[in-house]
């Protein structure tokens, strides 16, 4: 393992972004990624349902409290970006990770403030909110798709093996380890097996 890779699985503070093996980014983002598809569909479920409103009021404060959520999980993401190397693949990734998200939140903060001040919530969302959260999910799924690349390409704030095996060891073999080959001391002459030879 090298030291960049044994230096990005460490928390830079085990306080704000999770103690070692169980970091907390990947938990807040949850959050943003319900919140945000949950709102498209009901973007797109208020253009059947016969009581529109609730689902587009519905929408909109997902869409408030997807911001919320990003922006805590991005705040974190950000000191975890901090452990990975300068000018490695792992940390372009993250790079770019950290711009669609930074700009997820932009938008999103926009559709907000555009239907807090223009809907009514009489009808169905409008198509054009709907197109920019559809937009904003495509985009989602990318950032989505780097940072399971982060974890599980590049192993960012994922447990070294030996930490991981430990999952694995049952009752048994933590009580009675595997005995290892019984070697024979040096100097020592193995036993050559004589054959009978017949006449």
């Amino acid at each position: 393992m090298t030291t960049g890779m044994r230096q990005a699985k460490r928390p830079l503070s085990a306080l704000v972004a999770g103690p070692y093996g169980h970091p907390y980014h990947p938990m807040l983002v949850t959050i943003p990624i319900g919140a945000w598809v949950i709102s498209l569909g009901f973007d797109v479920a208020s253009h059947f349902a016969s009581r529109p409103a609730f689902l587009a009021s519905g929408s909109e404060w997902l869409i408030a409290a997807g911001v919320v959520g990003a922006v805590a999980a991005g705040l974190i993401g950000f000191v975890d970006l901090a452990v990975i190397p300068v000018g490695t693949p792992a940390f372009r990734t993250a790079c770019t990770h950290m711009f669609i998200n930074v700009t997820l939140i932009v938008a999103y903060s926009a559709n907000f403030a555009w239907r807090f001040r223009t809907s009514t919530h009489a009808g169905p969302v409008n198509a054009r909110m709907i197109a920019l959260s559809a937009a904003c999910v495509a985009a989602l799924s990318v950032s989505g798709y780097l940072g399971g690349k982060l974890t599980y390409r590049y192993g960012v704030r994922v447990a070294a093996e030996a930490s991981q095996a430990d999952g694995y060891l049952t009752t048994g073999s933590r009580a009675n380890p595997e005995p290892s080959a019984t070697r024979a001391p040096r100097g020592a002459r193995t036993p050559r097996v004589r054959r009978s030879h017949r006449a």
